[in-house]
């Protein structure tokens, strides 16, 4: 019989604020799953807490590319460029030809919260930075998110009620105003066991010594 090495195993609590249209934290949080494989010791309990990258993006959306380049002044291209490259680093087939309209987040990341009760949200994260960055999709409708959410398993009907309502929206927009209130500029912005935090899409190995000096500053 094979020993029990359950008593080895180190408990993680991990908060990743981010948003569904950021692809620094779809490459991020792909990172962090990457890193989190290459630890089996590490059983990590990873949240995810809304960030909104522009909440000043209309209802309907805007050209991505001229809001990107009126916003740093440098040509669009370039700045896919260096961002596809580091994907492709992590394995991850980006190609900005797909996405081309930044969308609002807010019901995207209600979807996420709806998904919590039963442990779908991360799940729900990682096919919404999916579908907008691979897949093209829009993230901000509601058709397309109740079909995101109910591929994970939620209710239609539950999705579209929850997602209509306001009290849930205005929750979201709180959660997300929280996050910059605490002093949150960019994402992804990684928190692990509430000790240590790192901002931006670290490396695999910058990752895995993180969560080693977060489990080192925990008892176990």
């Amino acid at each position: 019989m094979a020993p029990d090495r359950s008593e080895d195993v180190r408990e993680l609590e991990v908060v990743v604020v981010s948003d569904v249209v950021c692809p620094w934290c779809l490459i991020g949080v792909t990172r962090l799953d990457q890193a989190l494989e290459a630890m089996p010791e590490v059983k990590a309990h990873v949240r995810f807490h809304p960030f909104l990258l522009d909440p000043t993006t209309p209802d309907e959306g805007e050209d991505l590319r001229q809001r990107l380049e009126r916003k740093y002044r440098l040509p669009a291209a370039q700045m896919f460029a260096r961002v596809e490259a580091a994907a492709r680093e992590s394995g991850i087939p980006l190609d900005f030809e797909k996405v081309r309209r930044s969308v609002p987040t807010i019901r995207a990341h209600t979807l996420i919260r709806l998904g919590e009760a039963t442990g779908k949200d991360g799940a729900l994260k990682r096919a919404l930075l999916r579908a907008y960055f691979l897949e093209g999709k829009d993230v901000s409708s509601l058709e397309t998110l109740v079909g995101i959410g109910v591929a994970q398993g939620l209710e239609d009907a539950a999705i579209r009620a929850f997602l209509s309502d306001e009290r849930e929206l205005a929750t979201t927009r709180a959660l997300a105003r929280e996050a910059s209130e605490q002093g949150v500029t960019g994402v992804p912005f990684f928190v692990f066991d509430e000790k240590l935090a790192v901002n931006g899409a670290q490396s695999v190995e910058v990752l895995k010594k993180v969560i080693a000096r977060a489990l080192e500053a925990t008892p176990a």
